[in-house]
């Protein structure tokens, strides 16, 4: 068979490429502690597992394609609650927000098509592009002050013909990065000028740390312009059950979207009936949550303050944290770390920082860290890291 050039043009994850490596120094023996992926380790809450065990069907039938209800509304009833009125028309239940992505970029792009993002990004953004034939049109964002967004006259530069659409992670993945209300007034301007849409990927809006957040939801002259991706594998540790949803005022898109929800016919009825039980969940979950997540940024960063010649974010929100290595190639470091390298038979592993940039040649020596292991385990994965640094044939000081 001949194989498509679409197909052949995608990349593997940088976020779970390695994996081959990790479960083969698994079965060499040795303990691998996981950086490389935003996996929470804290427990779902119960309610989910309970509300699938008691729900009763004589069949498990197709779901509405838009989504059940019960589920609507109470997605619709979180939102009211933070400020954003939503009817039910706007939301679109989907199988997880890749998928709400997925929808979003093929409601809006034909083949050719960009859409701008601030690099370093969210590395599936590529993919989600490519699979419909749009490209990715990244505008460089810095470590040096803390990954915020370049000035209104260096975004609209970046602006072509064929632009559709601003898409941004708020707060950031992988940089951490909150955005302030000034940058997001800003991208409110620019999309509303240039008649753009905003596809804001809010899924880790409840973990910030540092001042304060806004959805880009609650921007009333936004109504036109935005869609909201949302779900509730971050927040509720439930990455797993694979329900996010689409959301979004604008009538037209909303006619369009159902169609792409029909397609797929349904998101799994099971998984709504436990997601819809998630939304019940207390609000001191969620605040005992963002003070365990706090706690775990302020371990590593102090853990990679210790390492010489590694330069890390400042990360104000989600749950990961980029750092520059002093390395050749941090890919390259990866893989020699799970095959060649472990303290009393414990290694660790990261996502190299090449998959989360657009522009050739950037994020060679960077990672992605994902601090989602307990405290202590934390520091000892830092710990293994700095040693590895250490012994590494590749290291390259500066």
């Amino acid at each position: 068979m001949i194989l498509s050039q679409r197909i052949q043009s995608l990349t593997a994850s940088p976020i779970r490429k390695l994996s081959p490596y990790a479960d083969a120094a698994k079965a060499a023996g040795k303990k691998v502690y996981h950086l490389n992926i935003g996996q929470p380790d804290i427990a779902t809450p119960a309610q989910f597992m309970d509300s699938v065990r008691e729900f009763q069907a004589p069949v498990i039938a197709y779901s509405n394609s838009k989504g059940e209800m019960f589920l609507l509304k109470a997605i619709q009833k979180y939102y009211a609650e933070k400020g954003m009125d939503y009817a039910i028309e706007d939301i679109f239940v989907t199988n997880g927000g890749s998928e709400a992505l997925i929808f979003a970029v093929m409601a809006l792009c034909d083949p050719g098509d960009e859409i701008m993002v601030f690099e370093p990004f969210y590395a599936n953004y590529t993919t989600f592009c490519k699979e419909f034939g749009a490209k990715i049109n990244a505008v460089p964002t810095s470590v040096e002050n803390g990954y915020h967004l370049p000035s209104e006259e260096e975004i609209e530069k970046h602006i072509t013909p064929k632009t559709k659409a601003i898409l941004l992670t708020n707060p950031g993945n992988p940089t951490g990065v909150v955005y302030t209300e000034e940058e997001q007034d800003m991208i409110s301007r620019i999309v509303r000028k240039h008649n753009l849409a905003l596809i804001a990927d809010e899924v880790y809006r409840e973990f910030v740390y540092d001042g304060a957040y806004h959805s880009f939801g609650t921007m009333p002259e936004l109504d036109d312009n935005l869609i909201i991706i949302d779900s509730v594998s971050k927040r509720y540790s439930a990455c797993g059950a694979r329900i996010g949803c689409i959301i979004s005022k604008n009538k037209e898109l909303s006619k369009q979207v159902i169609k792409c929800c029909q397609a797929r016919l349904c998101s799994p009825i099971l998984e709504q009936v436990g997601a819809a039980a998630l939304y019940t969940t207390p609000a001191s979950y969620l605040e005992e949550v963002n003070k365990e997540y706090k706690n775990r940024r302020d371990t590593i960063v102090a853990a990679l303050k210790k390492l010489p010649g590694v330069k890390a974010s400042d990360p104000k929100g989600a749950f990961y944290i980029m750092v520059n290595m002093p390395v050749d190639d941090a890919e390259k470091f990866a893989i020699w770390t799970l095959e060649n390298f472990a303290i009393d038979g414990e290694t660790v592993m990261f996502a190299p920082g090449n998959g989360f940039y657009n522009t050739p040649g950037s994020g060679v020596n960077e990672a992605r860290l994902a601090y989602v292991l307990k405290s202590e385990d934390l520091e000892r994965a830092i710990y293994i890291l700095g040693e590895a640094l250490k012994a590494y044939p590749g290291r390259v000081e500066k």
